[in-house]
């Protein structure tokens, strides 16, 4: 069976989104995790972006993929640095985990409507 360009197109978008929320999954652990320290730190997370780095490029629509695709490659720049140590961990641990909360909650937000009492009366 022969795949159509938009279907070979489609695969592609979806396996370069699961990466971007892959890496997100993983940085929610090793934040959360005290026992992950920045050399392990540096490791696991530069083996996603390189992985993120090798696939193909594809355009991204979601405003929520976009913003984290962009935060990955930021904090990726971050932790490269040389200084990068336990100690810095440490200290942006709470920051990061209160981003990667905030991107969620834009995920999330098409994902849920709050109802109003207005949209609960029936007529």
């Amino acid at each position: 069976m022969r795949y159509s360009p938009k279907q070979i197109e489609k695969y592609k978008r979806q396996k370069y989104i699961s990466l971007i929320e892959k890496i997100g999954k993983n940085l929610f652990k090793m934040f959360r995790d005290p026992n992950i320290g920045s050399k392990k730190f540096q490791d696991r997370f530069s083996t996603l972006m390189k992985e993120l780095e090798k696939s193909e490029k594809v355009e991204l629509n979601s405003e929520y993929i976009k913003e984290s695709k962009n935060y990955y490659e930021r904090l990726y720049l971050e932790i490269k640095d040389e200084n990068f140590d336990d100690e810095y961990l440490n200290s942006i641990r709470k920051s990061q985990m209160s981003r990667l909360n905030r991107l969620q909650k834009m995920k999330n937000r098409k994902s849920y409507k709050r109802k109003t009492p207005k949209d609960t009366e029936e007529y």
